[in-house]
Parts: C-alpha cells; sequence; structure tokens
C-alpha cells in the first residue's frame, strides 16, 4: 500500500464517523452512512481500509448447488483470498440476513492475511466466533445457512452497493461504534485533513461545554472571541 494510503488511514483512525458524516456533508455528500450494520462487538478503535468488493446476486439453483465451494476460482473464496492487507471487504449481499455472508472459517483466513476489517450488508454465521476475532467486522444480524441457500457470488471489486451507499473499489471505509462511513478516494486526502482540524475543535467545544458554558456563540462559532482563545487552547496542548 502507497505512503499516502497509510498516511490518510492514520489519520482517519482519529476522527469519527459522526464528524466524517458532517464533513461529507458540507461537500454535498448527504447518503454515505451504511444502513442497517453494526458491529459484532463493541469497536475500541475506528476500523479504517480501503474498500475491497464482493457482490451476490440471488441465488440461480441450477448455477449453485453446494458443490460450487470444491471450485478454488468460486468468487467468494477468490476474494478472502485476494483481499490485500489493511484493506476492508465489503460485501454486498442485497440487505438480506437470510443466508450468511460468510462464517467463522473465512473470517478467520481475512484477519491471518491482514484485512483491516469485514463488512456485509447482510449476516454472518457463526457471528459469536467471527465477533472473538482480532479483526472488526459488522453485518446487519446473525445469520446460519449457507449464503448458497440465497446468493449468489458473481463479481469481485467493481462497484456495488452496501446498505444503500455505493462502494467503489478503494473508497475508504471508516468504522467505530456508531456504524459506518464511504469516503470517495478521490476525496480521503481532502476529508481527513478537514476532520482532523473539526475534531480538535470539537474536543475544544466539549472541553468548554463541560465546564459550563453555553453553546450560543460557541457551537457553531460565531462569537470571535471563541476563535482566539480556542487558537490559545491548541497551542497549549
Amino acid at each position: 500500500m502507497e505512503n499516502n494510503s497509510m498516511d490518510i488511514i492514520n489519520k482517519l483512525k482519529q476522527v469519527s464517523t459522526a464528524t466524517i458524516a458532517t464533513c461529507l456533508f458540507k461537500k454535498g455528500l448527504k447518503y454515505q452512512f451504511i444502513q442497517d450494520v453494526q458491529p459484532l462487538r463493541k469497536m475500541t478503535e475506528p476500523m479504517v481500509g480501503q474498500a475491497y468488493t464482493l457482490r451476490y446476486i440471488p441465488a440461480r439453483e441450477d448455477l449453485n448447488p453446494i458443490s460450487v465451494f470444491r471450485n478454488p476460482k468460486h468468487l467468494q473464496r477468490v476474494a478472502v483470498e485476494e483481499c490485500p492487507q489493511n484493506h476492508v471487504l465489503v460485501i454486498d449481499s442485497r440487505k438480506s440476513a437470510r443466508a450468511a455472508s460468510a462464517g467463522s472459517i473465512l473470517a478467520t483466513r481475512l484477519m491471518k492475511r491482514g484485512v483491516a476489517g469485514l463488512v456485509t450488508d447482510g449476516g454472518f454465521r457463526d457471528s459469536a466466533e467471527i465477533a472473538a476475532l482480532a479483526m472488526p467486522s459488522y453485518h446487519q444480524k446473525p445469520s446460519a445457512p449457507t449464503n448458497l441457500t440465497l446468493n449468489q457470488a458473481i463479481a469481485i471489486n467493481e462497484p456495488i452497493g452496501c446498505g444503500d451507499v455505493a462502494v467503489f473499489p478503494g473508497d475508504y471505509i471508516v468504522g467505530d461504534n456508531d456504524g459506518i462511513m464511504v469516503i470517495p478516494q478521490h476525496l480521503a486526502h481532502e476529508v481527513a485533513d478537514e476532520c482532523l482540524k473539526m475534531t480538535s475543535y470539537e474536543d475544544f467545544v466539549l472541553e468548554k461545554v463541560g465546564n459550563g458554558t453555553s453553546i450560543v456563540g460557541l457551537y457553531p462559532m460565531t462569537n470571535d472571541d471563541y476563535l482566539s482563545e480556542f487558537e490559545d487552547w491548541k497551542k497549549n496542548r
């Protein structure tokens, strides 16, 4: 991965999905929050990485018997073996948790390969085991049936829809306890820098409000007196 990508990732690890949402809203992007997914376990630090995608379509019985898993070129298996380190595997599961997008064996393989995270707008089987892995994962809710009963892997590393959000390969995925934001790749450097500045200001505001200050004139900052105070606060930090 290029050094520039790691720089963006390290910056995005310091900001929240809420801050990213506000930043993107200012740029006219309103629908970058993946709907109806949640982390399998409480997050202690953000999940950040570029997207590598897998897309499912409705299964067709004559093309999707359980024997297809014996094919080493089955696209679900290929995605697991080819998703690059520090990327997030994002799965378009058609927003259905009726059949599992993957299970603990595939998730463990991804973790061992250094993947940054796993996301589906469907469900995972073996959810407790996946939750225990040293790799963050997000889904809609637990499932049990194999994905073959409902879904058919059709494409890898192409644009997908996940939780009503367009996800393109290389987009930056940021997940915390609130959920997941998708940052278009061409905006990621700009967004990361702006969000760091926003986070610094929000820390200042939270400290002031915690000490009893009114939000009027402070949040948003419409009183110039707070601007000079904020600059002094940053220097002291």
